[in-house]
């Protein structure tokens, strides 16, 4: 398994534990949770159950199969409630036992009681049983932050721990492409995101327009329709989202922009936005320093794959079926820098946070993101790719992103000496500048009498 070696530290951890421990494990579909809770129960005793969006009474038939197996060797006959699996359960488990309910939501929803049952069974049993430890996991995000660790759910305060599996990283991604160039890895993910099922898509002994074509934009692909299908899934008016989402991909930011893009009420859209935040497709973000209420702020999406998918295939779908496969594809291809100029600033931003994780900058960032306003200094707006400042706000570091097929011009060096001026009361200044073409002779030179860094892709790969 590639990757997710602090998450199984994590849950080995509290296998290994003296007393009753209760995970809340949770992460949008597709980011790997089942796959993190197999690899854990292959070296552990562990009660393995998926639930699955049928009747409560199926679910426990076959959660009671389970159980009694597990601990008797054979199934008699299904528990008449879940109380009485779970009373079960505490009589049985004489040894340290994980019992993992993954998809926990499809439960729920049938049996609202059964987080009721689970409290009780929690407070007057296992809290007392050293032996048991209890995994609820879940896709929808919402649910598990609400109607499990929220303060009017009846399991509220019980957790002893909870973990939201993230996507991962672009370096973490880029281990699912041994084949491919530091450059090509980098736009896999511009294209992919950090989605270990959409990784695992594509194949690196085929080159990126291939891959796009035969996986993305073909009808019957595994990718082709994917997020329509996982927003069907989870949502009603699904006909509202993808159009907030397309709007958001063709560079409606703010709030007014989409309602007027999409003909919808601004109110309505604000829900629903709202929503799409909470399943971490999308995030408000402000100028770095700003507080998260500034007007200022712009809707981005998130999830590079749902920008890609809803830059070109959804919105081009028609266009793309008259084109052909191969056309559509070269096309796209002759896009993907435009699309890439967002995500290498994501890459970048990546970069920065592992690198102050291991002390490798000069300063812990306090603040940290892009930023954008007022410049007093060339009377105009301005906007500096990413920021960090430390917690005096004395200190801070002004880094450039540039994804092109040409060398940095002088140009781009001196516009973000000119941001610079907009901050005055910052009094240590150091500029980075991240370029995949390199650098033109001025700019180097310059860097060197001014001490600014200056990192190619391949720097971000070591």
């Amino acid at each position: 398994m590639i990757g997710r070696k602090e998450e199984i530290k994590h849950l080995d951890s509290l296998f290994n534990s003296n007393s009753f421990e209760y995970l809340v494990m949770y992460g949008r579909r597709r980011v790997g949770k089942t796959t993190i809770l197999q690899e854990f129960s292959k070296n552990n005793n562990t009660i393995f159950y998926p639930a699955q969006a049928k009747n409560d009474a199926l679910n426990l038939e076959d959660f009671s199969k389970m159980i009694q197996i597990h601990f008797d060797g054979m199934f008699i006959s299904s528990f008449k409630s879940w109380k009485d699996a779970f009373e079960y359960i505490e009589k049985k488990a004489d040894k340290r036992t994980a019992i993992i309910i993954d998809e926990f939501p499809f439960l729920a929803d049938e049996n609202p009681t059964i987080k009721s049952v689970l409290q009780h069974t929690i407070d007057h049993l296992w809290k007392k049983n050293k032996n048991i430890f209890l995994i609820l996991c879940g896709s929808s995000v919402s649910f598990m932050e609400t109607d499990v660790m929220g303060n009017k759910s009846p399991l509220h305060d019980r957790q002893t721990s909870s973990l939201e599996i993230l996507p991962f990283d672009y370096l973490e991604s880029s281990l699912f492409y041994k084949s491919y160039t530091n450059e090509q890895k980098l736009i896999a993910y511009g294209i992919l995101g950090g989605i270990p099922r959409y990784l695992e898509a594509f194949d690196d002994k085929l080159s990126l327009e291939d891959n796009i074509a035969s996986k993305i934009i073909k009808n019957g692909s595994y990718l082709h329709e994917e997020p329509i299908n996982l927003l069907k899934a989870e949502l009603r008016e699904t006909n509202v989202y993808n159009s907030i989402l397309s709007a958001i991909s063709n560079g409606k930011n703010k709030i007014t922009e989409i309602a007027d893009s999409i003909h919808e009420d601004r109110s309505k859209v604000s829900k629903y936005l709202i929503t799409l935040q909470t399943m971490r497709l999308i995030e408000k973000v402000v100028p770095c320093g700003e507080s998260k209420d500034s007007r200022k702020g712009i809707y981005v999406i998130t999830d590079n794959f749902y920008k890609f998918w809803f830059r070109y295939e959804f919105t081009n779908n028609a266009y793309y079926e008259m084109l052909g496969v191969e056309t559509a594809t070269k096309e796209i291809m002759e896009d993907i820098s435009n699309l890439m100029g967002d995500a290498f600033e994501k890459i970048c931003m990546e970069y920065l946070t592992r690198q102050a994780k291991t002390g490798k900058l000069d300063f812990v960032p306090y603040k940290m993101g892009k930023w954008w306003g007022n410049n007093p200094y060339i009377k105009s707006q301005d906007d500096v790719d990413i920021l960090l400042v430390d917690k005096t706000g004395k200190k801070a570091l002004f880094v450039e992103c540039k994804f092109t097929n040409k060398k940095m011009p002088h140009v781009e060096y001196e516009d973000l000496k000119n941001a610079m001026q907009a901050f005055r009361d910052i009094e240590d200044k150091k500029m980075m500048f991240i370029s995949k073409a390199g650098f033109d002779d001025s700019v180097i030179r310059h860097a060197k009498e001014d001490g600014a860094i200056l990192l190619g892709i391949d720097d971000l790969f070591r």
